[in-house]
């Protein structure tokens, strides 16, 4: 029986490679194993399997931005400025009033405030200050034009500097005739010099003197007015008369300003108004049907109408020995105990006068020495210690505290002062030294 083999090439489609096998035609194949024994594979013709290129590129495009992203956070939470509510740390004292046995509204006002102006009239032609700027006493605010001012007190060192030269004249001239006087007083008993020379010489010797006398008192006018041109040279500069805050300014540089009010709406009669912010107290006005429960040193408490959860010690100063018939008020002074740079003059306040409490019902008993009463929201834990941050100057101090007794909606803390600003309910990711700015209750 007759046989015959083909041979044929196929393709390995799984791995790439090419396949090579041999079929050998049998007419009469019966070897079915010896088929499959010559099915082989070339390895070394198989393709190396790569990834793709632009897989990379994108994974280091990812890190590259996440690396940015990181970065970007990391400084803008460093520089984040968060809006936060804060509350006053209040010693135990302040709760041992009671319930105000009064209420009455009124406003800030500053015991210490001047409108300034220049001494005398003439042009402003500089200003040295602007609204909102702490100036110092003494320090120079405006100038006024002083050419003319200048030139008279030139003219007066000028006369003062004539007469001096005049006196040294007549006091060599007086030397002179004092020296004639003597020789011929000497001389005299010689019968060397007439009387008559000798009583020229003394009438000579006191006529100098005399005009020395009086060229003294020329020079002491001359040295006076100078004086008073000099005064006039101060008056072109404008000075603070004390300390504190320029709230208001009324001219500008190249307007005219006046002491004396002008009449013709051009002349300014002042330049700035200054507030001493240390002086500030509040003056309400009390019905005159309820006068008789207020009385000088009363403790009170004032609520700003801007911050009402601002509850600040005070005490009254004084009530004023006189009454408004037409609103049947009586006016009081009120003295803030706790100053701070969020009370503003002409703000408004309420103010609520108090009565001490009896002995038996002082709230602070129970409280330990070196306390102080704050938010019990106040209060977070940062790394399983109690904290609260205090805030000063525009950002947040974290205070370690000791925890005391809790009455109603406030903890009595240790380990900060009375009066510190801290943070109501502090949000979770508020940190020491983050930078805040304190909105609106």
């Amino acid at each position: 029986m007759r046989s015959s083999s083909c041979h044929a090439l196929g393709s390995d489609r799984s791995g790439g490679g090419k396949l090579q096998w041999e079929w050998p035609v049998s007419v009469d194949s019966h070897n079915n194993n010896e088929l499959l024994a010559q099915l082989k594979i070339d390895r070394g013709q198989r393709e190396p399997v790569h990834a793709p290129r632009g897989l990379w590129v994108a994974l280091a495009v990812v890190a590259v931005l996440a690396v940015l992203a990181a970065g970007a956070y990391f400084f803008l939470a460093r520089d984040r400025v968060l809006t936060v509510k804060t509350a006053t740390a209040m010693a135990p004292s302040a709760l041992s009033a009671p319930a105000a046995v009064l209420q009455a509204s009124g406003y800030v006002t500053a015991e210490r405030e001047a409108t300034v102006s220049a001494q005398i009239a003439g042009m402003l032609t500089n200003v040295y200050f602007q609204e909102g700027e702490y100036v110092h006493r003494g320090q120079m605010l405006a100038r006024l034009d002083d050419s003319a001012t200048l030139a008279a007190l030139r003219q007066a060192q000028a006369q003062q500097q004539a007469a001096q030269a005049l006196l040294q004249q007549y006091r060599v001239q007086w030397a002179e005739a004092r020296r004639d006087l003597a020789r011929d007083e000497a001389l005299i008993g010689q019968h060397l010099v007439s009387v008559q020379a000798l009583q020229q010489a003394q009438t000579q010797a006191a006529s100098l003197g005399a005009q020395v006398l009086s060229q003294r008192r020329q020079v002491a006018v001359a040295r006076a007015t100078v004086q008073a041109a000099q005064v006039q040279e101060d008056y072109t500069v404008v000075r603070a008369p004390f300390s504190g805050v320029v709230v208001d300014k009324a001219a500008q540089m190249g307007e005219m300003i006046s002491p004396f009010f002008g009449g013709g709406g051009f002349t300014q009669t002042g330049i700035a108004t200054i507030v001493d912010m240390n002086s500030l107290e509040v003056d309400v006005d009390v019905n005159e049907a309820y006068i008789d429960r207020v009385h000088a040193g009363q403790p009170a408490v004032a609520v700003l109408d801007a911050y009402p959860s601002w509850r600040i010690p005070a005490h009254v100063i004084a009530i004023v020995p006189t009454a408004d018939k037409s609103k049947a008020t009586v006016r009081v002074r009120v003295a803030l105990e706790s100053k701070d740079p969020r009370i503003l003059p002409q703000m408004g306040v309420r103010v609520s006068f108090l009565q001490r409490a009896t002995a038996g019902a002082v709230a602070h008993s129970s409280v330990p020495a070196g306390m102080v009463w704050v938010p019990a929201s106040s209060v977070a834990h940062r790394g399983g210690r109690a904290v609260v941050f205090a805030v000063k100057n525009g950002r947040v101090e974290a205070r370690t505290v000791t925890l005391g007794p809790v009455r109603s909606d406030l903890r009595a803390v240790g380990g900060i002062a009375a009066g510190s600003a801290v943070v109501r309910a502090p949000p979770a990711d508020l940190a020491d030294g983050d930078r805040v700015s304190i909105g609106k209750e």
